[in-house]
């Protein structure tokens, strides 16, 4: 017998596995909410940027500053446009963009459905002949899974002027040089690997933030807890899935 937490534990990873494989199952054939599709991504793309692009910015600047020390011991301050371009376009800012959703998004969604379904407003929609879950959790999959990865770009390009101004706070780095260095170092192998995971990383947060807000119970109460555990076990996911994609790039690289 397993303990009671890991049995719970395994039953929760089932029923997260089954509402995703439905997701797939109902996603790709009609009747399509493009109209709601549309709303969710501009509520999960254009209201997440300015908080993606204000810590990304953050993010490559004190990068670039924390790391020039070093570089300067070695007598390698040169590399540092290189050093910085590859750490923040191959890990930072994609886990970063993805770990702001989680939160911002992931617990949004948790405490909307949560409080339909405490209100029993989903269990309406499906007395009144409409499927819920292709309006509520397709679409909102479909948006993360859209405008992640979007906003992981973005992000990129943010971080990297934020790097650009970081090099000039107590040097001097003309931009052509600067930009010279940085796409003399960056390869298709640091951009497509780091672009491809981001999707899965919006799938993830999709998933959970709807799950969490789709099965809540305990009234108001349980409200608040879907919101606090999809945030969680997001946050979680995603560093598993980033974990997962490094070895098997790693992987690849190897063969």
């Amino acid at each position: 017998m397993l303990p009671k937490v890991l049995n719970n534990f395994f039953d929760e990873m089932g029923s997260i596995s089954r509402f995703g494989f439905r997701f797939f199952k109902e996603g790709f054939v009609p009747r399509y909410e493009f109209r709601e599709m549309i709303r969710q991504c501009y509520y999960v793309g254009y209201r997440s940027l300015p908080l993606v692009g204000l810590t990304a910015f953050i993010m490559g600047l004190v990068i670039t500053i924390q790391s020039r020390p070093t570089l300067v011991e070695f007598g390698a301050e040169d590399w540092l446009p290189k050093m910085v371009s590859v750490s923040l376009l191959r890990e930072i800012t994609p886990v970063i963009t993805a770990l702001i959703c989680a939160g911002k998004i992931g617990s949004g969604m948790g405490a909307e459905l949560g409080s339909m379904k405490v209100t029993e407003q989903i269990d309406a929609m499906e007395v009144s002949g409409t499927n819920p879950f292709k309006y509520l959790v397709v679409t909102r999959v479909f948006a993360t899974t859209l405008m992640i990865p979007l906003l992981a770009i973005l992000g990129d390009a943010i971080s990297l002027y934020g790097a650009y101004l970081g090099c000039n706070i107590r040097g001097v780095v003309s931009w052509q040089l600067y930009w010279n260095q940085v796409f003399e170092t960056i390869t298709y192998g640091d951009l497509i690997p780091s672009v491809l995971k981001t999707f899965f990383f919006g799938y993830a947060i999709g998933v959970i933030g709807c799950f969490k807000g789709y099965y809540s119970s305990k009234g108001t109460e349980g409200v608040g807890q879907s919101a606090n555990s999809a945030v969680v076990l997001s946050s979680l996911l995603i560093f598993i899935i980033d974990l997962l994609a490094v070895q098997i790039i790693d992987i690849l690289n190897l063969t």
